[in-house]
């Protein structure tokens, strides 16, 4: 990369880091270094605009300085974050992204993969399973490193997986709700998708049960599919005094659907989400949500990768759960003692 009419090198980067030109090579290579260390060389590289010589580094590795990443959809905010996650840190140690998504659908995604066998990967991140399962023995005969993550069901024993423990998000989701004093809770969920992170608010709520009528099954995974399924279980309790959605998304429809009720949120009803995408501590009211690590997990299942491709060994097969957190906002209250307080039209929200 030229800076005004000077190329700039990987001294450049060194000496604008701190560091020596070892480090930088290390970086670029994708091989492990403190995550302060890394912070300042991928710091110094973005303010120089340096770039590889990644022709070179090809001749002289075999490398394609490319690797791949199977995402269900970009339209869903959490796995685009995780896309610019994953290619920051790529672009950091001199890779390319090739994306491509699965669609939640088995078919498409082997015909996605039979094609980027053949343009020549480094390495492959696959993220979520649906879709996936049913081309695992594909994706363990792969000629190139593999790694799973964003993975919520049972983990393959054939591939290391990078993740979230699901169960215990949706405990801890459950658990707030608990000791907030609710037990009269709704689920709004993407079924059969996210049956861990029910199965982990069942947990929470284990002392009291929770009740199979309950749960309600979106039909679409976007706001409408939250909306008509937390209206269905308004409508079918009108004592309800909380929903739990199983992704942020679903969780704004829900809030639509229990102001238009003529609810107050959390007055009447508390909404916690789950995900906590990037807007939803903008909305009024603001989202309660379970966070993910996303940059953590991204960036473990990139050095996992990048370590088998400088190593020209398979990954180490290991399966990492990461924990997540709970971001407690304005949704979410303490339970009501007495019936809903039903307005004419939709409630305001003054919090």
């Amino acid at each position: 990369m030229f800076w005004g009419d000077y190329v700039v090198t990987m001294a450049d980067v060194a000496a604008r880091a701190g560091v020596t030109k070892q480090t930088v090579s290390n970086v670029v290579s994708g091989k492990k270094v403190r995550p302060e260390t890394l912070a300042k060389v991928n710091k110094a590289i973005a303010e120089l605009g340096y770039k590889p010589n990644l022709v070179a580094r090809s001749l002289r590795t075999g490398s394609t300085s490319t690797v791949g990443l199977f995402v269900p959809s970009v339209a869903n905010a959490f796995y685009s974050e995780v896309v610019e996650e994953v290619e920051n840190l790529l672009v950091g140690r001199g890779y390319n992204l090739l994306l491509a998504t699965t669609r939640d659908d088995p078919d498409y995604t082997r015909v996605h993969l039979e094609n980027l066998t053949a343009r020549s990967v480094d390495a492959l991140l696959v993220a979520g399973d649906n879709g996936v399962e049913q081309q695992l023995p594909m994706l363990a005969a792969a000629t190139f490193p593999v790694a799973l993550f964003a993975w919520e069901g049972d983990p393959p024993t054939t591939l290391p997986v990078v993740s979230i423990d699901y169960q215990h998000a949706g405990f801890l989701a459950g658990s707030h709700l608990r000791e907030l004093g609710h037990r009269n809770v709704a689920v709004v969920a993407d079924l059969p998708a996210h049956t861990p992170r029910v199965e982990g608010l069942r947990r929470a709520f284990a002392p009291d049960g929770l009740d199979d009528r309950k749960v309600f099954a979106c039909t679409s995974d976007d706001a409408a599919g939250g909306f008509d399924a937390a209206c269905a279980a308004l409508e079918a309790d009108p004592e309800l005094t909380a929903i739990f959605a199983t992704h942020d998304v679903l969780a704004v429809g829900a809030i639509e659907a229990v102001v238009r009720s003529g609810r107050r949120v959390p007055e009447d009803v508390s909404v916690v989400g789950f995900d906590d995408i990037a807007h939803v501590g903008r909305i009024r009211p603001a989202l309660t949500t379970v966070t993910f690590p996303k940059r953590e997990m991204a960036q473990q299942a990139v050095e996992l990768l990048l370590r088998a491709v400088d190593s020209g060994r398979p990954p180490t097969n290991v399966v990492s759960l990461l924990r997540p957190t709970l971001t407690v906002r304005d949704s979410s209250g303490p339970a009501r003692q007495d019936g809903p307080t039903l307005h004419d039209g939709p409630a305001r929200h003054d919090g």
